[in-house]
């Protein structure tokens, strides 16, 4: 298949009911840290206030880093509750502060954002556009903003704000028309993204044991955000995160369509119903610099299946196209990246 065919299959794929997944492949490509980075901040941050059993359970852990990666060796060890805790504190502020950074240069006008230089070429339902993160950081609601669209998390309140599905939605209403006969009243939304983030935020807190929302660094505050290891998806049925994750999953389900981006596939909470839905058959376009190994078997035993990865082929750069479960590579172009798909087959 030659470049011109690949793009206009690609073109053609962002229609109507597009559900978009965004992991953390996305977020480094903006210079967040990846999880080997975040294994090397747990390694020096975590151990210090530890002790006794604790102590000897993060020893466990943190000595399987180098063979098993962050998620395997918290897997093989759970976390006590302590250590999850130090994990969440530090994870935090790692993100936190590289976000920061990431936002000051938006804010300043320097940097834009590689989701908000593709929100304009997707279709808005009146209903919303849903993206569905396991990030952390709030790059997607800011992305969202910067391409002129409300940020819908479900949160109403700008100091210790609660989880109103109903009152958030609301909050974009612009126009309310009303019919006489039949008696009907019709709302009207602005466009707006609504983002599900199944693993939480650093803008949500626990407060009096309750979910808030707050934009800022709160010291000494639980941020509600589910570390990789065993507690993972216990504790994703917990408020907020369940709310967020039925709905993620039940737009999963009604989506006639998945653009996939910087996401490896390897989360349970998303992975009962979105990996259903591609060998189902709904078509799914993938973006990301490397496949991850589900991703890349999604990609060449389903033909609905369309995934871009970076390649270098006898020392020149290009993108790996596996469409219609062959391997295409095309030198030169650097489609797998958010950035150049826009410029190299959307604003061709």
């Amino acid at each position: 298949m030659d470049l011109h065919n690949v793009k206009v299959r690609l073109q053609e794929h962002l229609s109507d009911g597009l559900v978009t997944i965004v992991g953390s492949g996305l977020s480094c490509a903006e210079g967040l840290p990846g999880m080997g980075e975040l294994a090397a901040y747990l390694l020096s941050q975590v151990g210090c206030g530890l002790t006794g059993a604790d102590a000897t359970a993060w020893a466990s852990a943190s000595a399987l880093f180098a063979t098993k990666g962050l998620e395997g060796a918290l897997l093989a060890v759970p976390p006590p509750p302590v250590v999850e805790a130090a994990i969440a504190t530090a994870t935090g502020q790692l993100i936190a502060e590289r976000e920061r950074a990431v936002v000051s240069e938006v804010f300043a006008g320097t940097r834009k954002l590689r989701l908000t230089r593709l929100l304009p070429h997707l279709v808005k339902p009146a209903t919303g556009l849903t993206i569905v993160t396991t990030n952390y950081d709030r790059l997607v609601e800011i992305a969202a903003e910067e391409a002129d669209l409300g940020a819908d998390t479900m949160f109403v309140g700008r100091f210790a704000g609660q989880l109103n599905e109903r009152e958030s939605q609301l909050s974009f209403c612009r126009k309310v028309t009303v019919k006489q006969r039949p008696a009907a009243a019709t709302f009207h939304y602005r466009p707006r993204a609504l983002i599900c983030k199944p693993h939480g935020s650093l803008d949500w807190y626990a407060r009096a044991g309750r979910p808030v929302f707050y934009p800022g660094d709160l010291v000494d505050a639980v941020r509600l955000i589910i570390t990789p290891g065993h507690n993972k998806f216990r504790n994703g049925y917990e408020s907020p995160f369940d709310h967020h994750r039925a709905r993620a999953n039940d737009a999963i389900d009604r989506a006639s369509r998945f653009l996939v981006l910087g996401y490896g596939f390897n989360d349970d909470h998303l992975e009962t119903h979105l990996s259903p839905c591609i060998k189902d058959g709904k078509p799914t376009l993938m973006l990301t610099r490397s496949l991850s190994t589900v991703a890349r078997q999604l990609a060449l035993m389903h033909a609905n299946v369309i995934a871009l990865e970076y390649a270098e082929v006898a020392g020149v750069a290009g993108t790996t196209v596996i469409i219609e479960q062959k391997e295409f590579f095309f030198p030169g172009v650097g489609m797998w990246d958010v950035d150049s798909f826009v410029t190299e087959v959307l604003e061709p």
